[in-house]
Formats: C-alpha cells, sequence, structure tokens
C-alpha cells in the first residue's frame, strides 16, 4: 500500500501556481484580482485599467485549496466559510513588497475571493500627474493651501477619489503639520501621517475618529467618506474652527454635492460657510502609442491594438474633473437652498467646465478616445 501523500507536497502546486498568478497581476499593472469559484470551474480574473479579463482557470481540483492558501496569507480564519471576512497580505514579488487587501465571500460553490492590489507609486502621486487642467489644478492647490475649509473629492467608486485624496495628503505632509486620517480600511501606509482605521465592530467609525483627532492638536485631517449626518456635522464644524478638512462623498458631479450635503441634513449656512472646493471625477483609459487618427471629420484618436497594450488600444488611465470653487455668488445659492440645475448654472457662468468638457479636452489633445468619455460621462 503506497504511503499517504504528505501535506507539504500537497501543497507545492497550490503556492507555485498562486505565487505565478500574483506575480503576472503585478507585473501587469493589475488592480484587482479575483478567484471564483463554479460547480465545473474556476477562473481567476484580474482588472487592468478598469476593465476585467480572465487570467487563469487553474484545475478544480485546487479550487479549495487556492481559497485557504490566501485565507492563511491573510491571516483569516480558514474554518470559517459562511461568513465574508477581510484581510490583508504582503508578499515578496519580483524583488519588491507588494500589499494586498483580501475580501472573501461565500457562495453558491465556493468561496469568492478579491484581492485589492495596494500600489503604494500610486500613492507617490504629484497632484500634477493626476489629469487636471492647468486652471483646474491652480484652483485644487489654493484650496489645499488655505489653513480651513472642507475640500470634497465626490464621484463613483473606483474613480481613483483616494488617490487624489494621497496627492494632496502628499503636498500637506511637511515636518511642522499634523495631519490626521481616517479611512476604512487604510490602504496605503503615508510615513508622517497619523492613519486610523475604522473599525465598525469595535465602535470606532468616522464620527467617533473625527471627535478623537479635534483632541489631537491637528492642521488637517482626512475623512474617507461623509456617509452620514453625524460625520457630515462633526467634518463641516472642525472646517470651520482653523482646520483643513479633506473628504469624499458619492455624487454624480460637484452641483449635486451641495445638495446631497443639504439632503444629508446639513444646515445651508454651513454648508455655505464650510465647503471651499468640489472636485468631481472619473477615470478614463489612456491611448497607447499605437492610436489612429479619427478622421478629420471627428478628430481625436482611435484604439488600434500592439503588443504593448496587450492588443487592447489602451494602457493607463487618467482622471477628468470637474473643480467647482465655492464663490460668494455659489453661497448665496446654497443659503437660498437653490436647486442643483441652478448652481451648475452659476459654475459654467464662473467659468467651471463639467467632465464631459474635461473629458472631451483629453480627446481633442489624443490622451482618450471618444467612446471613453462618453461611457463615463
Amino acid at each position: 500500500m503506497p504511503a499517504p501523500e504528505s501535506p507539504i507536497a500537497d501543497d507545492v502546486p497550490v503556492v507555485r501556481l498562486l505565487h505565478k498568478l500574483l506575480t503576472d497581476a503585478v507585473g501587469m499593472g493589475a488592480s484587482d484580482l479575483h478567484f471564483e469559484p463554479f460547480e465545473h470551474f474556476c477562473r481567476v480574473r484580474l482588472r487592468i485599467d478598469g476593465v476585467l479579463r480572465e487570467l487563469a482557470q487553474p484545475p478544480l481540483s485546487l479550487r479549495d485549496k487556492l481559497a485557504t492558501r490566501l485565507k492563511i496569507l491573510a491571516r483569516l480564519d480558514i474554518a470559517e466559510k459562511r461568513l465574508p471576512q477581510d484581510g490583508k497580505m504582503r508578499l515578496a514579488l519580483a524583488a519588491s513588497s507588494v500589499d494586498f487587501r483580501v475580501s472573501t465571500l461565500p457562495t453558491q460553490f465556493g468561496e469568492k475571493i478579491v484581492l485589492r492590489i495596494l500600489d503604494t507609486r500610486q500613492a507617490a502621486l504629484a497632484i500634477a500627474e493626476l489629469g487636471y487642467e492647468p486652471a483646474q489644478q491652480e484652483a485644487l492647490l489654493q484650496a489645499i493651501a488655505r489653513p480651513h475649509g472642507l475640500v470634497l473629492m465626490t464621484g463613483p467608486t473606483g474613480s481613483g477619489k483616494t488617490v487624489s485624496l494621497y496627492a494632496c495628503l502628499q503636498r500637506l505632509n511637511q515636518p511642522g503639520v499634523n495631519i490626521a486620517t481616517a479611512e476604512d480600511p487604510v490602504e496605503i501606509n503615508l510615513p508622517g501621517i497619523n492613519q486610523v482605521g475604522i473599525n465598525e465592530r469595535s465602535g470606532l467609525n468616522f464620527a467617533t475618529a473625527l471627535r478623537a483627532f479635534l483632541r489631537q492638536d491637528p492642521d488637517v485631517l482626512m475623512v474617507g467618506e461623509i456617509r452620514d449626518l453625524e460625520t457630515a456635522d462633526i467634518a463641516v464644524k472642525a472646517s470651520q474652527t482653523g482646520h483643513l478638512v479633506l473628504s469624499t462623498l458619492h455624487t454624480n458631479d460637484a452641483p449635486a454635492t451641495l445638495t446631497r450635503l443639504l439632503n444629508m441634513g446639513v444646515p445651508a449656512y454651513n454648508i455655505a460657510a464650510s465647503v471651499t472646493l468640489i472636485v468631481a471625477q472619473r477615470l478614463v483609459r489612456k491611448l497607447c502609442r499605437c492610436r489612429r487618427p479619427a478622421g478629420q471629420r471627428t478628430g481625436g484618436y482611435l484604439p488600434q491594438g500592439c503588443s504593448a497594450c496587450n492588443h487592447t488600444g489602451y494602457r493607463g488611465r487618467t482622471g477628468i474633473y470637474q473643480v467647482m470653487p465655492v464663490s460668494a455668488a455659489m453661497q448665496a445659492l446654497i443659503l437660498a437652498q437653490a436647486a442643483t440645475a441652478d448652481i451648475a448654472r452659476q459654475a459654467r457662468t464662473e467659468g467651471v467646465i463639467d467632465l464631459r468638457r474635461a473629458g472631451l479636452l483629453k480627446v481633442l489633445r489624443g490622451d482618450t478616445s471618444l467612446g471613453e468619455v462618453l461611457a463615463c460621462t
């Protein structure tokens, strides 16, 4: 009777396969890696420049072993398969350490696991590298240079708000400035900045963290997201008492953000007195060097495809922005609780370009395609 195979030997194919998948994902510039179990197969997909594509279909016999290996690396409970879990892990890949945020989800045929690749190079980006138009960049720099006020980044999930916040924090991160952040979770470590990870289970939410920050002699506060009236109220009041506050909201554009705050229950006079600038943003794919002219009639360029861009025609992403400083005229509209359309009209009068127009400027320069801009605006 042959001797049973040792667990260590049995794990070798899983370890090798997982190492290759993670290395390939990092090398290809992926932002997320999905391990998905199904009845008769399992697959691994990765998200590059916002688009999911299939990377591999491992043998079905490795489906559960891959999930277990990932949970061990992320220090999660391997026996718990009925509830979602969250964790982090760090691996040495390609001569450097890479951090991953790990999320598990019980499904019909096993646990789906999604890894968010936390790219520290993104956090180190300067504001000038994010794709702002010159006038937009100047308005943002003026807003974050002020000693107090509330600066809001808005947009859907995956629109690059966190990277924009990190770029602002990197610029403000000086030896004479005390910066504290509340994040859910802390995605990337920023040396010199006091970062707090939100833990709802233990009672540490955004509002609790903000209250604690105000007793820590802060200069700049960053709140990962304003989700409720309590957090909004504390953030607004902090910005009125000599602190610069940066945060995010999920709204479609900059004018709608003011209406959202009103609907949350923040008094109009507090909004008018605290909000100094709102940035709405989206991410669009950048055309590869293999782009081809779209023709004289439409202008711009179209994707073509080559080996450098994996034959997609796109390589990397850039932001398109609507940067709206809150002027005295807008403050009057806020106090009058004007409709979003009225605020948008005033913004256009003051020369604020909307997301569609900002995208079209990038189309004319050949940075992206018309299809990309129309799809996200």
